[in-house]
Formats: C-alpha cells, sequence, structure tokens
C-alpha cells in the first residue's frame, strides 16, 4: 500500500472534514464526525484527521497512478472549499 499525506493549519479542521466528507457522500462510501473522516475512493482512500493546531490528510492506493489520482482529487475540493483561508496542500 503506498501513501502519502499533507498538514495544514487551521482553526476549523472540523469544518473541513465535514464539508469534503458531505461532498462525496452522495457518490462513494463516507464516514465521518468533527475528529475524523474515511472517504472509500474506487482507487483506494482518503482518511482526515483534526489534529492539534490543523488537519492531517492521508490518503492511500495500491499502486502510484492510484495515489497520484487521489492526491489531485483530495487537494482539487479541498482547495476548492477552502478558498477563503487560501489554503493548499503539499503531499509528502
Amino acid at each position: 500500500m503506498l501513501s502519502s499525506s499533507a498538514f495544514v493549519t487551521t482553526e476549523t479542521p472540523g469544518r473541513y472534514i465535514g464539508r469534503l466528507c458531505k461532498h462525496f457522500a452522495h457518490k462513494i462510501p463516507v464516514e465521518f464526525d468533527e475528529q475524523h473522516g474515511r472517504i472509500e475512493f474506487e482507487m483506494g482512500l482518503a482518511l482526515l484527521t483534526a489534529e492539534a493546531g490543523g488537519l492531517r490528510l492521508n490518503v492511500q492506493s495500491t499502486d502510484a497512478a492510484g495515489l497520484e489520482k487521489l492526491q489531485h482529487v483530495v487537494a482539487s475540493h479541498f482547495e476548492r472549499f477552502a478558498w477563503q483561508e487560501a489554503l493548499t496542500l503539499d503531499w509528502q
């Protein structure tokens, strides 16, 4: 399993967990609360975790192409929802 993660400093991580999970829940399996989110994509899994000082986003896939696609999908949606704070993701 390949994985990468990004951390974003924000005072409202739960808000972004809710927005992202609610958005994808119309199409794919999702579980979430204020502290954690789990989004099950066809090409892998996205895990969202509220941490002290921000939001940790982790994506996992069985292959490099799936991981790259997950990074793009999660980042593009997150950045759209976070436009007011001008937040972007830097995957590691």
